[in-house]
């Protein structure tokens, strides 16, 4: 989930004219998805370290530490 569809989401809900009625402004809101996207990222990231474990022959906790790294670099993008 981008910004963009944090943002799109926002005005679906009318949120966005919500907002600009109490002089939020749209950098706000942006601020606000980025928030709430990281911290969606973080709770799959956190989903996939529940599998990892230290058996260097299993290969889903290998693929269950890639993917949670993954999940956590989309942030630094």
């Amino acid at each position: 989930m981008t910004q963009d569809d944090i943002i799109r989401m926002a005005q679906e809900a009318k949120m966005a004219d919500a907002c600009w009625q109490s002089e939020i402004s749209i950098l706000l809101l942006k601020r606000f998805a980025a928030l709430i996207a990281a911290a969606e990222r973080e709770g799959c990231a956190k989903i996939c370290d529940l599998e990892v474990n230290d058996d260097p022959f299993d290969t889903g906790s290998k693929m269950a530490k890639y993917l949670a790294a993954d999940i956590r670099a989309r942030g630094q993008q």
